[in-house]
């Protein structure tokens, strides 16, 4: 602080000496221009009557102080010509001070702050003509594993190409702005009668920029969620500064609701996504607090061997035992973690809890945890799972994880050699949800995977008629050529479990087993099934019988 107070002194105190300076010289260049009038009139007088031949001229002395006004003269002139060049470069300074103050150099759009300004102008002028003012929130979907498997260099090409798009679809007067690392705003004056055209733009913005984008090694495919409020809504209200802050959260709090939804879609705001946001914000708190606290515990549902009815092992499922909103499901934290980057740390603290609650197990039964797509983008990954089985002491060939289809398509090269990894340790490889995300036979052919999972939602309609009975054929079919086992999710009668059995020999698992169990009422389970590992003897150390031995002889010799 005292740095910059030092430096606006000494700036200060540059330009008053610069004002003084000018002054003198300007008052120096007056004079002489007063004196030249004065002493040149007379001697070109002398001059002219000279030249005539009534007169011997001017004298010396007045000759030259004419040629010291004219010197005076020139050295003024060139210093007003300085003068003005100085003023001209500072004022061009300013401009391009300003531009940048106000603009993003990778984007050329406006920045927060220019964008505030200009809204704000841009919302009073519409007032004055009774136009409406719309605000879109856009946000580019999973920008950041686009930096990470490519690289920022082709990250910032993304984002250049973003802008390219949202300028050739918003109109001329519209604003447009680069507010954060992948976020966009645009301020976007309308018709009030016709907001239709905000969603008609809305919707072009969101197919121009989800054109794949080819980088130097691979098609990247992009998405954005847009949220969108508007300046005449009664509740944001008019003045523009105040209008354009409750614009900017209001959009934000759509934008966010969107991705929520699913992402590369747009909403309007609405006054219920409020509480939406106020339940998020409580939900990371709570994910923040509850990792280290332990709030985060594992459930276990059975796997089944159709055929024999015998169980095999169980699927590791998340639970958040939170003291504010109770016993909460995977469906409701995982997103939220994932997105605010805890995922990888929840996930190891639960599969070390696994790991030790399957230790007590019968050896035959596996143990199978879901992994994070975005915990297959730490390289590793690997490292940290064989870390987790050492520290246990569990066997690798007795877990299996299950990853979902669409870690196949966001790095092939890179899953290929974490898959080899893994299974280099013994760890068996399962792909969830299979049936969902499109993978090939290829992908299935050239990938170490072991088994695979028929998504619950072909095996929940399997008796209902339809495609789902063709599905499910198929991909038993597709399996057995590959010998790739098959379990099946998601079973929750016997008709459907009947059907099942027709398909080939499966395992499977659903609420029909029994719903999933917290690891007390498992261990329970397996106690009554007579499936609990053996106790582990204790080994007697070479130390004990030599330190038993002379009290041996002591009782001999009382003995005798």
């Amino acid at each position: 602080m005292a740095g910059k107070v030092d430096r606006r002194a000494k700036a200060a105190s540059d330009a008053g000496r610069t004002r003084a300076r000018d002054t003198i010289t300007l008052g120096i260049a007056a004079a002489a221009i007063i004196l030249f009038v004065g002493t040149g009139g007379q001697a070109l007088q002398q001059v002219i009557k000279a030249m005539q031949g009534h007169g011997i001229g001017p004298d010396n002395l007045m000759v030259s102080a004419l040629l010291l006004n004219v010197a005076l003269i020139l050295l003024g002139w060139r210093h007003y010509r300085q003068l003005v060049t100085e003023v001209n470069q500072h004022r061009q300074a300013e401009v391009q001070a300003k531009h940048l103050a106000d603009r993003d150099p990778l984007t050329g759009f406006l920045n927060r702050r220019g964008l505030s300004i200009a809204a704000q102008e841009l919302i009073a002028a519409c007032a004055a003509r009774g136009e409406g003012v719309a605000l879109l929130m856009a946000d580019l979907d999973s920008f950041k594993q686009i930096n990470d498997i490519h690289g920022h260099g082709v990250g910032d090409s993304v984002l250049q190409l973003c802008a390219r798009k949202i300028s050739e679809i918003l109109p001329a007067r519209a604003l447009s702005a680069r507010i954060g690392g992948d976020e966009f705003a645009c301020v976007i004056p309308f018709d009030a009668r016709h907001p239709e055209l905000i969603d008609e733009m809305a919707s072009a913005l969101i197919n121009a920029v989800a054109e794949p984008a080819q980088s130097s090694e691979s098609q990247i495919d992009i998405t954005l969620s847009i949220g969108i409020a508007r300046h005449d809504g009664p509740q944001l209200g008019s003045a523009p500064e105040a209008a354009f802050t409750a614009m900017m959260h209001a959009a934000d709090t759509a934008m966010y609701h969107a991705k929520r939804k699913g992402r590369n879609r747009y909403f309007w705001f609405e006054a219920s996504m409020e509480n939406d946001m106020r339940v998020r914000r409580e939900l990371e708190a709570g994910i923040r607090l509850g990792i280290p606290l332990g709030e985060f515990v594992p459930y276990y549902e059975q796997q089944i061997d159709l055929k024999t009815g015998k169980l095999t092992g169980f699927e590791m499922l998340a639970r958040w035992k939170s003291p504010h909103f109770g016993i909460v499901g995977p469906q409701i934290f995982i997103p939220v973690a994932e997105e605010i980057g805890l995922i990888g740390q929840l996930s190891e603290r639960l599969i070390a809890q696994a790991l030790q609650d399957a230790k007590a197990w019968d050896p035959a039964l596996t143990l199978s945890v879901n992994i994070s797509p975005l915990q297959f983008r730490d390289p590793w990954f690997s490292q940290k799972l064989l870390k987790l089985l050492v520290e246990a002491n569990f066997p690798p060939k007795r877990l299996e994880i299950e990853i979902t289809e669409s870690c196949l398509h966001e790095n092939v090269g890179a899953v290929r050699t974490l898959l080899a990894s893994l299974k280099n340790q013994g760890i068996r490889i399962s792909l969830d949800d299979f049936g969902t995300g499109y993978s090939s036979f290829s992908q299935l052919s050239e990938l170490p995977i072991d088994s695979i999972k028929i998504d619950r939602s072909f095996v929940q309609k399997l008796t209902s008629g339809g495609d789902n009975a063709t599905i499910v054929k198929a991909i038993s079919t597709m399996g057995e050529g590959l010998g790739l086992p098959i379990t099946a999710e998601g079973i929750e009668s016997e008709e459907v479990l009947k059907e099942l059995q027709t398909f080939g020999d499966f395992k499977g698992q659903g609420y029909l087993y029994g719903m999933p169990e917290p690891a007390d009422e498992t261990h329970k389970r397996l106690a009554d099934l007579n499936l609990l590992a053996a106790p582990v003897k204790p080994v007697a150390s070479e130390a004990e019988p030599a330190a038993a031995k002379p009290e041996a002889q002591n009782r001999k010799a009382a003995r005798g």
